[in-house]
C-alpha cells in the first residue's frame, strides 16, 4: 500500500489548496457542541500553514438535500476553527461561483477561507463533473482529509480528482495506516460489535469474522441473533429485515450475550433487572449486556493482541443501562497501547469511551463511522482512489 501524502507534494509554498475536511459536527444554539472532528483535522491545516498556503476548506454539514438551510450553515464552524487555531478564518456564503471565486482571489499566502456547505449545491451528492470543475477552479492542489466521507461517490470526494493533483491529508493517511493494522492484524484479533442496525454492519461482520478469534456481539444488534434462534426478545428493538440478515451470519466464532439487563419500558426509564437470555419475558426490553457477559467478553479481550470496537453494548445514555458499554470500554482502553493494538470507531462508541475518561489510552480512535466499516469490509472507497494505491 502506498499513500500519496501531502508531505510528498513539491513546491507547495504559497499554493492554493482545496482542503476537503470532515467538520460535520453537531451545532447547538449556533455554536459547535462537539469539536472532536475539527481538532482531529488541525494537523493538516497547521502543516499547510507552515508553507504559507492559501487554504480553502470545503466541507459538508448535515443533509440539506441540495437546498440552502440556515441551520446547516458552516459559519459557526469557521468561527470555532479560528478560535482553535488562533488564526483568522474567513467565510464565504457559497461554495462555487462568483462569490467563492472573488473571495479566493483576495486571499494572501497563509490565509484560511471556509466555503459554505457543499451539500447546498445539488451537484455535490450527484458527483456532478461540472460542479467538481467549478470547485477545482478555486485551487492548484486538492487534499482529501475527510476519511469519514471517503466511502461516498460525491463530487468533492471523487470527480474533483479528475481536475487537480490530489493528495491525502495527514489525518486521512493516519486513518488508513491504523485501519490497515485491523485488516492485517497481529493475532488473536477480537472484534466487539454493537449498536442497532445490522444492515450497515453485515459486510463488516462477515469480513472481520474470517480474521477474528472471537466476534463479541452486543447492543440491539444481538436481538436479531436471538430472534433467529427462536428466543424470546419481548419488546426489544428489532426488525424483520435485520433478522433475515442475521440468519446469514453463522460463523462459529460469533458470541452472543449470556445474560442481559431488561426493563418493562423500552425507553429505559423503568427499573432494571438482570436476566438469563433464555428468561426474558414478552413485556420486557433488552437494554444492556449483563455482568456474566461482561466477564466473559473481558476474558477474550484480555487475550487479544488486536482489538476493534464499533457500537455500544446497550442504551448507555441511561444510567441503569450504561454498565455493559462502559465496562467493555474500560477493558479495551486498559488493554490497548502495548499489550494489544486497540481501535475504536463510530460516534456513539467514541462518546461512550469519552465517558470513561480513558480515550487517550486507545491506540486509534477513528473519525469514520460508515467509512471505517466500509474500509474494513473491503468496499469501494471513491475518496481514496488515486490517493491510496
Amino acid at each position: 500500500m502506498r499513500i500519496k501524502s501531502i508531505r510528498q507534494a513539491k513546491k507547495l509554498a504559497g499554493k492554493r489548496v482545496l482542503l476537503r475536511a470532515d467538520f460535520n459536527v453537531p451545532l447547538e444554539g449556533g455554536r459547535v457542541a462537539d469539536d472532536y472532528k475539527i481538532v482531529a483535522g488541525l494537523p493538516t491545516i497547521r502543516f499547510l500553514l507552515r508553507y504559507r498556503c492559501k487554504i480553502i476548506i470545503a466541507n459538508h454539514l448535515g443533509r440539506p438535500e441540495g437546498e440552502r438551510v440556515k441551520k446547516y450553515s458552516l459559519e459557526p464552524v469557521a468561527r470555532h476553527l479560528g478560535r482553535l487555531l488562533d488564526e483568522k478564518v474567513g467565510f464565504v456564503d457559497d461554495c462555487f461561483g462568483l462569490k467563492a471565486g472573488t473571495a479566493v482571489g483576495k486571499m494572501r499566502p497563509g490565509e484560511i477561507l471556509m466555503l459554505e456547505n457543499l451539500r447546498f449545491a445539488k451537484g455535490e451528492e450527484k458527483n456532478d463533473k461540472k460542479f467538481a470543475r467549478q470547485l477545482a477552479s478555486l485551487a492548484d492542489i486538492y487534499v482529501n482529509d475527510a476519511f469519514a466521507n471517503s466511502h461516498r461517490q460525491h463530487a468533492s470526494m471523487s470527480a474533483i480528482k479528475r481536475y487537480l493533483p490530489s493528495y491525502a491529508g495527514l489525518l486521512l493517511a493516519e486513518e488508513v495506516e491504523n485501519l490497515n493494522k485491523i485488516i492485517r492484524p497481529k493475532p488473536p484479533l477480537v472484534a466487539v460489535i454493537g449498536g442497532a442496525k445490522i444492515g450497515t454492519k453485515i459486510s463488516f461482520i462477515k469480513e472481520i469474522s474470517q480474521k477474528s478469534f472471537k466476534v463479541l456481539i452486543g447492543g440491539a444488534l444481538a436481538n436479531n441473533f436471538f430472534a433467529v434462534r427462536g428466543m424470546e426478545i419481548g419488546r426489544s428493538m428489532v426488525d424483520k429485515k435485520s433478522i433475515a440478515l442475521a440468519r446469514k451470519l453463522r460463523a462459529k466464532n460469533i458470541l452472543l450475550p449470556i445474560d442481559v439487563v431488561v426493563s418493562d419500558n423500552k425507553d429505559g426509564s423503568g427499573p432494571a433487572e438482570v436476566k438469563n437470555v433464555f428468561k426474558v419475558n414478552k413485556n420486557e426490553a433488552i437494554l444492556d449486556i449483563g455482568p456474566k457477559t461482561i466477564r466473559l467478553y473481558s476474558l477474550f479481550l484480555k487475550k487479544a493482541q488486536t482489538i476493534i470496537w464499533n457500537g455500544p453494548m446497550g442504551m448507555f445514555e441511561q444510567s441503569h443501562f450504561k454498565h455493559g458499554t462502559l465496562s467493555i470500554a474500560r477493558v479495551i482502553a486498559s488493554r490497548s497501547r502495548g499489550r494489544a493494538f486497540g481501535v475504536v470507531g463510530g460516534g456513539e462508541t467514541i462518546e461512550a469511551l469519552k465517558i470513561t475518561g480513558m480515550e487517550h489510552y486507545v491506540d486509534w480512535i477513528s473519525t469514520g463511522g460508515g467509512a471505517t466499516l466500509a474500509f474494513l469490509s473491503g468496499a469501494e472507497m471513491p475518496g481514496l482512489s488515486k490517493i491510496i494505491k
